[in-house]
């Protein structure tokens, strides 16, 4: 896998009243954040619409509190149909990804809750949980994409968001993976010594893990900006990148 490396931080953070579960044998639900407002039913999903990934008749409703039921889910990434959208013009967290093209990939990192019992734990973690191999870019969409652009995105929470809406067509850019995009089977954990070996600051620099912070917030700190995290063209990227994907291959499935 020869294509540079992404990480992307999605779902919920310590700011919102309800977080992805994880269980005993890592599988998990991805549950994403919040519209930023509630959309019609014709293009709105609501939280109670959330499938299980392993048992598809049923909800998430477990795992959220009542009162999300009717809120609109901001489902982004979405691994029906593998696609990703930000506003990577304007949204500085997301204006790394104007760099990526074709055969790059997006990997998605996200902040599961340990789950036992039925019940939810107090104990979390950074987890991979899938990633989008990309096929195809839309570009600071501001207008309606053709007829066969929108069949391939239509499932994207930004194009569901700007067809109930004329003013959010707001130049959001949007991801489709191809066939080798995938939502792992089971989380694959990011830990303090993964990290070490893999990734680098923007600078080149390895991590800082202070003693006044928890490995999450520094796992945390360091992803919540995306930008190339590693890029395999470089004899040092490869080495990471062969690290990264043999760590994936062996705790996804």
């Amino acid at each position: 896998m020869a294509g540079k490396i992404y990480v992307v931080n999605v779902g919920s953070n310590a700011s919102h009243k309800f977080c992805s579960p994880i269980f005993g044998d890592r599988t998990f639900e991805f549950i994403p954040i919040p519209e930023d407002r509630q959309l019609p039913g014709t293009h709105g999903l609501e939280y109670r619409q959330l499938k299980s990934f392993y048992t598809p008749d049923q909800n998430l409703s477990e795992y959220l509190p009542e009162s999300m039921a009717t809120i609109t889910a901001h489902s982004d990434p979405e691994f029906d149909t593998f696609t990703y959208g930000d506003n990577c013009d304007v949204n500085p967290r997301a204006m790394g990804m104007r760099g990526v093209n074709r055969g790059d990939f997006l990997l998605f990192i996200s902040r599961l809750q340990r789950w036992e019992s039925g019940k939810p734990t107090e104990r979390f973690g950074f987890y991979f949980i899938g990633y989008l191999h990309v096929e195809q870019v839309l570009k600071s969409v501001s207008e309606s994409p053709s007829e066969l652009e929108m069949e391939r995105f239509q499932a994207n929470a930004h194009l569901r968001r700007a067809m109930s809406c004329e003013s959010l067509w707001d130049n959001f850019w949007v991801f489709a993976g191809s066939s080798w995009s995938s939502r792992f089977y089971k989380a694959v954990p990011v830990t303090k010594d993964l990290c070490n070996q893999v990734f680098v600051t923007a600078g080149g620099m390895s991590w800082e893990w202070k003693e006044s912070r928890t490995d999450l917030q520094t796992i945390g700190s360091y992803t919540r900006t995306c930008r190339c995290a590693i890029d395999p063209s470089y004899p040092e990227g490869k080495i990471r990148a062969n690290i990264l994907w043999d760590w994936i291959d062996k705790f996804s499935k």
